[in-house]
């Protein structure tokens, strides 16, 4: 009896003592649990991002921030020439760090944009490349008169006009006439001075203007500077139904021919003097001293007679005087 008791206590304190080891184990594996469960998640580290071409951007483009943007590249495949999230120099490059550079080449959506692939402004061989095919760029001086103040920025659309003095031979009388005339129109300024982008809010009286015209335009307005003094005059952005009208008849008309063919201007329209005041003298033509009137000259040819007409400045138009054979 005496030892079936001992037994039995001594499995009685086995029992114990293996489910206090259970439970302590299984308490202390619960805290370990809980305390993983209260830590912050490990984010995970941050995939590489290079600055890509988010549109199609055609060759001469200049750049705006929504052109580039961001996009994860595969970490095996990054080129050194690449401009790369967090990456080096400081301060980082973002998409607003290009803002203003042209492209030298055409880049397809999606391409990363590398420093051989842009133009930053005020390098060497930037205004090259913003030129479209078949252009050129002139030069011409303004004043802070000419100039409209310093509110004239690149990428603007203006016109030109030119001031000069009219020798009496040409109107009639023994007065030398003032004359002011629309010489070019719609043409694209491309830089102020030395500056091909400009600052919000800035508005800098300019010394030169840069504008980008075909090789004819180029000839016209190089002689203009060389007549009388020249006048920028700012388009809206919006055009009238007649101006648009008047650019998409152009276009169609000079689709497929070479710059230097296209038309110079769009109906030109010239004042006089006498319209301003009507203390100077007249015009002898009686009309619009600027517009240039027709007469009408008879040329011989053999047995044949046929009626040509002339423009001459300040004539009254005369009638043909019959058909030509």
């Amino acid at each position: 009896m005496r030892a079936r008791t001992l037994i039995l206590v001594f499995l009685a304190i086995l029992l114990a003592g293996g489910t206090a080891f259970l439970a302590r184990n299984y308490l202390a594996t619960e805290r370990t649990r809980t305390i993983e469960e209260a830590k912050p998640l490990a984010l995970a580290a941050p995939s590489k991002s290079v600055l890509v071409a988010h549109v199609d951007i055609k060759r001469g483009q200049i750049l705006r921030p929504e052109d580039t943007s961001w996009q994860i590249w595969p970490e095996g495949g990054l080129d050194k020439n690449y401009i790369v999230l967090g990456g080096p120099p400081v301060p980082a490059r973002t998409p607003e760090s290009f803002k203003g550079y042209v492209a030298r080449n055409p880049i397809s959506a999606g391409e990363p944009i590398t420093d051989n692939r842009v133009i930053e402004p005020g390098t060497r061989g930037f205004l090259a490349a913003v030129l479209r095919p078949g252009m050129r760029a002139l030069s011409v001086p303004v004043s802070v008169t000419s100039g409209i103040a310093g509110f004239i920025f690149p990428g603007d659309q203006v016109d030109l006009m030119l001031s000069y003095s009219v020798p009496p031979a040409v109107l009639g009388g023994g007065y030398d006439h003032k004359a002011i005339e629309t010489v070019m129109r719609d043409i694209r300024v491309i830089a102020i001075d030395q500056r091909m982008e400009s600052k919000p809010g800035e508005a800098v009286p300019a010394h030169t203007a840069t504008f980008e015209v075909t090789p004819k335009q180029a000839e016209i307005i190089a002689l203009a500077t060389r007549l009388g003094e020249m006048f920028l005059t700012l388009r809206s952005l919006v055009p009238t139904p007649q101006e648009a009208l008047a650019t998409e008849q152009a276009t169609s008309e000079t689709a497929g021919q070479n710059p230097s063919d296209a038309p110079v201007a769009a109906t030109a329209t010239c004042t006089i003097d006498s319209e301003v005041s009507p203390l100077l003298p007249q015009v002898n033509s009686g009309g619009g001293g600027c517009d240039a009137s027709t007469s009408v000259v008879t040329i011989l040819r053999g047995g044949g007679a046929a009626a040509a007409t002339t423009a001459t400045p300040g004539a009254t138009t005369t009638p043909p005087a019959g058909k030509g054979s």
